[in-house]
C-alpha cells in the first residue's frame, strides 16, 4: 500500500489490473474540501471504465479521514455522500468509507454515517440516504430527542428537489419520530419554499403533524 490512505480515481485501472492500492494523494487532490459533483464524476468515469474492460462493476475501500477534519470539508464531504449513494443503488459501484473516530470524534463520524443506507457501529438512530431521483430520500430507525441537532444537518446536507412542488420522504422504515424531527422537517421544507410528503406506516405520524399545524409537511401513508 502507497501511504496510509487508499481510493480510486478515474484511469486507475490500467492494464486490467482487478485490484489497485492507490495512494490518497493519488486518489484525491490534497487534504483540501471535496467537489461533490466532481468526485462523484470521477468515480462513474472509473465505474464505466471497469465496465468497459471486462469487469463486473467496482469496489472501493477508502480510509478519507483527512478530508473530514475540518468543518467545511466535513459538509463538502457529507453532500459527496449523499449523492454518490443515490448513484450506487444503480449503478454497479460500491465504497466502504472509514473514519478515524479517535481523531474526529463521535458527532463528526454521525454527521457521516447517518447519511448511508448502513453505517458500523455509529452510534446514530437514524438513517437518511437517497432515494432513485433528487426528489426521494429514505428515511429509516428512530428519530428521538437525541437526533434532533443531527437530523437538521443531515437534511441541509441532502439535494433533495422539488418535483411537482414537493419533495418525498420514504419513512417506510422508520419506526419512531417525534414532534422535534417534524419541526426540523418543517423547517427545511420551508427554507426552500416547497412540501416534504413523510410517507410512513404509523398513523401517529399524521395526527402529531395534525397537532403542530405544519404548513409545509403533508403525511401519508407509506405505499
Amino acid at each position: 500500500m502507497q501511504g496510509r490512505h487508499s481510493g480510486v480515481t478515474a484511469g486507475s485501472l490500467p492494464g486490467g489490473d482487478a485490484v489497485r492500492v492507490v495512494s490518497f494523494e493519488e486518489a484525491y487532490s490534497g487534504d483540501g474540501v471535496v467537489d461533490p459533483a466532481g468526485q462523484v464524476a470521477a468515480y462513474t468515469a472509473v465505474t464505466e471504465e471497469a465496465l468497459a474492460g471486462g469487469y463486473t462493476g467496482l469496489r472501493v475501500v477508502a480510509d478519507v479521514t483527512a478530508l473530514v477534519r475540518t468543518d467545511e470539508q466535513r459538509d463538502a464531504f457529507a453532500r459527496y455522500e449523499y449523492i454518490i449513494g443515490r448513484y450506487m443503488r444503480l449503478a454497479p459501484m460500491r465504497a466502504v468509507c472509514a473514519y478515524d473516530r479517535g481523531e474526529l470524534g463521535e458527532r463528526a463520524v454521525a454527521e457521516l454515517a447517518c447519511l448511508h443506507e448502513s453505517s458500523h457501529d455509529a452510534g446514530v438512530t437514524f438513517q437518511l440516504h437517497p432515494g432513485v431521483t433528487s426528489a426521494e430520500a429514505m428515511l429509516d430507525g428512530e428519530l428521538d430527542m437525541s437526533a434532533e441537532e443531527l437530523f437538521g444537518t443531515a437534511l441541509e446536507r441532502t439535494d433533495l428537489d422539488r418535483a411537482g412542488g414537493d419533495v418525498v420522504v420514504d419513512g417506510a422504515g422508520l419506526r419512531f419520530i417525534d414532534h422535534r424531527a417534524l419541526l426540523a422537517l418543517e423547517k427545511y421544507a420551508a427554507s426552500r419554499r416547497t412540501t416534504a410528503v413523510l410517507r410512513t406506516p404509523t398513523g401517529a405520524v399524521a395526527r402529531l403533524a395534525g397537532l403542530l399545524e405544519l404548513a409545509h409537511v403533508r403525511v401519508e401513508g407509506a405505499r
